[in-house]
């Protein structure tokens, strides 16, 4: 006979009554009545097409093919309590991975390095890995799994990933002093068709942005130089190279720093260009932390330490 279905009850009475060699005691140790558990072995012989055990009046053997599936039984009881363990221990979180990917702008909005050290310090077991790249590398990796949670700079909207806010900025022009442009309030972006730009390479958060907007106002731009920093790309704009549209915390931050050569700042006209630098997991909103218990987790930490941020 082809076997149907497996009841892990069944096993698990068959494996009792070829311990004690005796349907009563074999009851009595899982704890039902005597017709239950023999119910249940016939029921399971019905189901192998073979008897598995020589029944006598004082106890009971196993027939060969009782012998072969006990050792097969053991086995099967025993990858069901383990991965019952790892299921409650990743639940626990005892266990588990976190896989987080990051992009160069963080750093200046928020101290992952401190979240990361309190999240080990809660849950030592759970280990801890990172990657580094583009936005829309960090974007495609959480949909597909490959990461549990990315920080980068939100260049489009998904239904497929939850964001969580951290950080939020406006776009300014950074420009070599001397620039038309200096001391400019209220640019368009139509008045900057004929610049030369320094660019983020085009699968950046920010480059991806900047794009949009060109190509909605259906504006072409010449770019000369493609990076992957920003610091690079406003030394870069400090040297003459061209203009580049950034957010204003590295633009300021540059600006007043001791690094030469200078580079000024101009401002688009509002509404401007918004830059949101978030966190973002695979899911819809609502669901996604409640998918995985490590993630789960950390966001709450994430939560609380931007609330900590906040109330200081």
């Amino acid at each position: 006979m082809v076997l149907r279905t497996l009841d892990l009850k069944q096993l698990e009475h068959f494996v009792a009554a070829a311990e004690e060699k005796h349907f009563t005691r074999a009851a009595r140790k899982m704890n039902i009545v005597q017709s239950g558990l023999s119910a249940s072995i016939r029921a399971l012989e019905q189901e192998m097409g073979a008897p598995l055990f020589v029944r006598t009046t004082r106890h009971v053997e196993l027939t060969v093919a009782g012998r072969v599936l006990y050792e097969k039984a053991q086995a099967i009881i025993a990858g069901v309590k383990e991965a019952r363990s790892a299921v409650a221990a990743i639940n626990g979180l005892e266990r588990g991975t976190l896989t987080i990917g990051t992009c160069g702008s963080l750093n200046a909005f928020f101290d992952l390095p401190l979240l990361l050290g309190e999240f080990h310090d809660l849950h030592p077991t759970v280990e801890i890995k990172l990657c580094h790249g583009t936005a829309t590398k960090m974007m495609d990796k959480v949909k597909d799994g490959r990461i549990d949670l990315a920080f980068f700079p939100l260049f489009e909207k998904s239904r497929e990933i939850v964001t969580i806010p951290i950080a939020s900025d406006s776009l300014v022009i950074a420009h070599p002093l001397g620039h038309r442009l200096e001391g400019r309030e209220n640019v368009t972006l139509e008045s900057l068709a004929d610049e030369t730009f320094v660019d983020f390479q085009p699968d950046k958060g920010t480059r991806r942005i900047v794009d949009r907007a060109f190509g909605a106002v259906n504006i072409s731009r010449r770019t000369v130089l493609e990076v992957g920093d920003v610091q690079v790309l406003l030394d870069l704009v400090a040297r003459g190279f061209g203009i580049a549209l950034v957010p204003k915390t590295f633009a300021c931050t540059r600006a007043i720093s001791a690094a030469s050569p200078k580079l000024g700042i101009a401002s688009l006209k509002k509404p401007g260009l918004a830059w949101e630098l978030v966190a973002a997991c695979l899911g819809r909103a609502g669901t996604a932390q409640t998918r995985n218990p490590t993630v789960a987790a950390f966001i709450k930490l994430l939560d609380k330490i931007r609330s900590d941020a906040v109330a200081a």
